[in-house]
């Protein structure tokens, strides 16, 4: 039998262990460190954004295409009318025409250096070239090989290769507006070249004076002096005299 001072003191241990236990527990809870709600990290659109300048599906990579496969054409085209040039004895035109013909083909193998930097293979069509007169046939209104390759190059100035390095630029494509500077370049001056042929075509049948190209970009001079200056000649490479 249990007395009751003995009850008394066992509910007494009780009551102590209970105020103890919730003191306890009243300390671990005030004393736990709240729950961070998870991160919800996003990547802002830039660090999203990958260039596609070494993308298979670039738009770069088909402008560049298309420059290898139109300057590829060119310079097929630029040898036939110098053979056609000197057969009708415009010597100095005919050299125009092959120093073209050789600033196209810098052209095409830098366009095709770059495409297969970016993982793809060059591709071009060659198609046979028109071949007509030098000059313009008046009377039947025809255009003649001059005016063929001045309508050429001035679509290449005025908006090809403006458009191409605008997009090179909007992809971060720094090898492709390179190669594109350096023709659009070019390409100016070719059709200066051939306007003043075509504006003096009597007084250059009898010249034969040469060209001289710059082997990195192409550009296109009749003074040695001024090809001095070029792109190649900085670079330490040599230039290229065309007769």
């Amino acid at each position: 039998m249990i007395s009751s001072s003995d009850h008394n003191s066992t509910g007494n241990k009780t009551l102590k262990w209970s105020i103890i236990a919730l003191i306890t527990s009243l300390s671990l809870v005030s004393c736990s460190k709240p729950q961070s709600p998870e991160a919800n990290i996003q990547s802002s659109p830039s660090a999203k954004a990958n260039l596609v300048s070494n993308k298979q599906d670039s738009p770069t990579l088909e402008n560049l295409q298309k420059a290898y496969n139109g300057e590829s054409n060119a310079h097929v085209m630029y040898l036939e009318f110098a053979k056609k040039a000197d057969e009708e004895g415009y010597k100095e035109v005919a050299n125009l025409f092959r120093a073209a013909a050789a600033a196209e083909a810098i052209h095409r193998d830098n366009h095709a250096k770059v495409i297969k930097e970016m993982g793809a293979t060059p591709k071009n069509n060659i198609t046979t070239p028109e071949v007509k007169s030098t000059a313009d046939n008046l009377t039947k209104s025809l255009g003649g090989n001059l005016s063929s390759a001045i309508a050429g190059e001035s679509y290449e100035r005025d908006s090809m290769y403006p458009g191409f390095i605008k997009q090179a630029k909007t992809e971060g494509n720094q090898a492709a507006l390179q190669t594109f500077t350096y023709a659009l370049a070019a390409e100016t001056q070719h059709a200066q070249l051939y306007n003043e042929a075509k504006s003096n075509l009597e007084s250059w049948r009898n010249q034969t004076h040469p060209f001289y190209v710059c082997t990195v970009s192409g550009e296109t001079y009749k003074d040695e002096a001024s090809v001095a200056k070029c792109p190649s000649v900085a670079q330490g490479e040599s230039y290229m005299k065309v007769n």
